[in-house]
């Protein structure tokens, strides 16, 4: 990939406005590089280059990274110009990736919606969305209040928790592991051996191996004895997706419905703990939950980068020389940052879901429902039963997950009172899905 060259200082050491070194394009890696620095990083990078930047995503692994709300909304439509297929990648094809890559697991070709174009994306598609369409709202909602409740009750008595380690990271994998027909061990399991493919690491590689292997003998399990689940739903969906389809767009499913939650719930919370106008608006009624949870998209959406788009052609865009098998990686926070595109006099954007939080285009997210559902009842809960949540450590003191793809925390340790009575005793409902969609 060819780059302009970047404003390095005249001695040829590290950019004082990007980061940028001499010797290439700048770093989105590293152990110095968590969730809470990044939004400067970005702007920096903006004034020097604009809409579309030089990155590095691993040692001599370069792609572009898109900070424009405009190009991210080009990227993201026009699939004539922007393939999902890795298979086009030019480091990739050339050899120039290292077969042990950790950045494998994540960006290496799959037979999976995120993956695919055209006719293949919609028919895999078709079937990923049918199988959500096929969740019971009114029992997800009362599934995930019951989950969130014993998840509260399990640290109520200490007066103290981490939301993040007792509650966010717990329940997302709850409900889904519930979604997908899995038993808890195997749950457990599952969560672990995925994020460990996400990780980025020298372990990923075998983790994705763990992974394949817990998902491939549910497969087998739902294939001989379906149930009222996604996981059933489809394997016997009209589109008739292969075992190995069903496999990999699990895999897009929970990893992005996994991770991505967790953020959310954690980061609405913390928000809540540190921004008293925010959270007088939401008591008092000035803000509805959805709005609150859409603000949060806006400011600090959970997955901050997506890998990948790759260019079918060479072309200028965003003022950079793009050429034909280049990596394009989705600045979905940087986006949602655009100067552009947020009110001129530095408001907070209400009621407008125009975010760029889940994508845009033919792949946008399709659990984004279940999602918002999820974090909806999760923030509902707690805000009711513990009223008087605070921070325990200064907001200067709170650790990021150190990841250039998600905003994450790595802890919120909160200290409270006596919890409120619960509203209803707990309720132990089945898997909430109404089974296959036809």
């Amino acid at each position: 990939m060819s780059t302009q060259p970047p404003p390095f200082a005249a001695d040829g050491s590290r950019c004082p406005v990007t980061g940028a070194t001499a010797s290439g394009p700048t770093a989105l890696y590293g152990p110095d590089l968590d969730g809470d620095m990044m939004p400067a990083l970005y702007e920096r990078l903006r004034t020097a280059y604009g809409p579309v930047a030089p990155v590095a995503i691993a040692p001599g692994i370069d792609a572009w990274l898109v900070l424009g709300h405009r190009e991210l909304l080009q990227l993201t439509r026009e699939e004539q110009d922007f393939s999902h297929d890795p298979r086009r990648w030019t480091l990739l094809r050339e050899g120039r990736v290292p077969a042990d890559s950790p950045l494998l697991p994540m960006v290496g070709w799959r037979p999976a919606l995120l993956f695919t174009d055209g006719q293949q994306h919609r028919r895999m598609r078709t079937a990923v969305a049918d199988a959500l369409a096929g969740i019971n709202g009114h029992e997800l909602r009362r599934s995930v209040r019951d989950m969130a409740e014993n998840l509260i009750a399990s640290f109520a008595g200490r007066g103290e928790a981490d939301l993040v380690a007792h509650y966010a990271r717990l329940l997302p994998m709850q409900v889904i592991i519930q979604l997908l027909g899995v038993d808890q061990h195997t749950g457990r399991a599952l969560v672990e051996a995925i994020a460990g493919t996400v990780s980025a690491t020298a372990r990923s590689g075998d983790a994705s191996k763990r992974m394949a292997q817990i998902l491939l003998q549910l497969i087998d399990d739902k294939r001989r004895n379906p149930g009222d689940d996604v996981t059933s739903a489809l394997l016997h969906h009209p589109a008739r997706l292969t075992d190995e389809e069903v496999l990999h767009n699990l895999v897009v499913m929970f990893v992005a419905g996994n991770q991505t939650t967790v953020n959310w719930i954690a980061t609405s919370l913390r928000i809540l703990l540190c921004d008293p106008a925010f959270r007088s608006s939401l008591t008092g009624g000035h803000l509805s939950v959805d709005d609150a949870l859409d603000l949060v998209l806006w400011r600090f959406p959970p997955t901050q980068n997506f890998p990948a788009r790759y260019a079918t052609r060479d072309m200028t865009f965003g003022g950079q020389p793009i050429r034909a098998g280049d990596m394009l990686i989705l600045g979905l926070a940087a986006a949602n940052a655009d100067p552009q595109i947020l009110p001129p006099d530095g408001q907070p954007v209400v009621g407008n879901r125009s975010h760029l939080a889940f994508s845009a285009g033919p792949h946008t997210c399709p659990a984004q429902d279940p999602a918002r559902l999820i974090t909806r009842t999760a923030i509902d809960t707690i805000r009711h039963r513990l009223p008087d949540l605070e921070l325990a450590v200064p907001e200067s003191e709170l650790e990021w997950v150190k990841s250039p793809w998600s905003r994450g925390l790595a802890s919120l340790p909160v200290r409270f009172s006596t919890p409120h009575p619960r509203t209803a005793p707990p309720r132990h409902t089945p898997a909430a899905h109404s089974g296959p969609s036809r």
